[in-house]
């Protein structure tokens, strides 16, 4: 299965690894993209020194292309912005924010610059300024998300823009990817079904609860402060949704409560005071498995489900 994707960014699959933050490292990254995806790394909140180590170490292990996901909020997304051009990184998504006052930089300096978009209204704007393709997230994703779903927010984007979609949010199997292209769609991203990848390094309580949960088992927290965020139940997630009900909590004592949480989660397990994010499709997500099996089973359901549509049409 071969995309326009493929041939812009020299990828073999239209499968991105998710940027996910404390997760997505070089050693993840390296393998799905030696398995033929794009790997990508996520720079997240994380120092320059921190990223550039990361790419560096990358470059060790795979000589295939490869992204860095820069989180527009971070403290130091000026940094990354400039140090990705340093570094010659061939291909940068974005989040959290619009990544126009990167972009043309990044353009001049020959990087391939794919943003994720929540809205039809985003999309235009990065594509008009120069974006090579981007990524519909719906809020089925795990993390950071918006209010529209995948179903709905992919075939919009895709009638809007001129450039390849990636769509993304609840896709963990061939399925998704067979349905994400019939949207219009030229590849796919997926993060929940790369946290039990074997060469995902979180911790392993947080990789047994991915492979536990049901298709109820997650929930949203955090519209009161303007970005929510997508995450398994767990004692963490429903004190903040009770704090964040609670009108005497400000804003302030929302945020000092959810500090430090997601670290929590992927490196230390902790089962109390972790947040543990992941998608709605966490109860699809059956095994650990490694990148290069993960991509390869989804290719394999995607066409053996593509080749067999033509038994709806008469």
């Amino acid at each position: 299965m071969r995309t326009k994707l493929c041939d812009l960014l020299e990828i073999e699959h239209p499968v991105f690894q998710g940027g996910m933050a404390w997760v997505a490292d070089a050693s993840l990254a390296a393998a799905v993209s030696k398995a033929g995806g794009l790997g990508i790394i996520a720079a997240a909140n994380a120092p320059v020194d921190y990223v550039r180590g990361e790419i560096h170490k990358i470059r060790t292990l795979t000589d295939k292309p490869f992204a860095v996901n820069i989180m527009l909020m971070s403290p130091f997304a000026d940094d990354i912005a400039k140090l990705v051009i340093e570094e010659k990184v061939p291909v940068v998504t974005t989040g959290a924010g619009l990544p126009s006052k990167y972009m043309k930089d990044w353009i001049e300096a020959g990087i391939k610059v794919i943003p994720v978009v929540p809205s039809t209204g985003m999309a235009k704007l990065v594509a008009r300024a120069g974006a090579t393709a981007v990524i519909a997230e719906g809020g089925e994703s795990g993390g950071h998300v918006g209010e529209l779903t995948t179903m709905a927010l992919v075939p919009q984007v895709c009638d809007v823009v001129n450039i390849p979609v990636i769509a993304a949010g609840g896709i963990a199997d061939g399925r998704g990817v067979a349905a994400a292209l019939m949207l219009g769609a030229s590849g796919v991203q997926l993060g929940t079904r790369f946290l039990v990848a074997k060469e995902c390094s979180i911790h392993p309580i947080y990789k047994n609860k991915v492979l536990a949960a049901k298709d109820i088992d997650t929930m949203t927290t955090g519209k009161r402060l303007g970005h929510p965020v997508r995450a398994l139940k767990t004692p963490f997630t429903r004190a903040f949704l009770k704090n964040e009900n609670d009108v005497s909590k400000t804003v302030e004592e929302l945020e000092a409560f959810g500090a430090g949480a997601l670290r929590k989660a992927v490196v230390e397990g902790d089962e109390k005071g972790g947040c543990f994010m992941a998608g709605q499709c966490a109860g699809l997500v059956k095994c650990e498995q490694s990148a290069k099996e993960i991509i390869t089973e989804l290719m394999t359901e995607a066409e053996a489900l593509l080749a067999g549509g033509g038994k709806w049409a008469k």
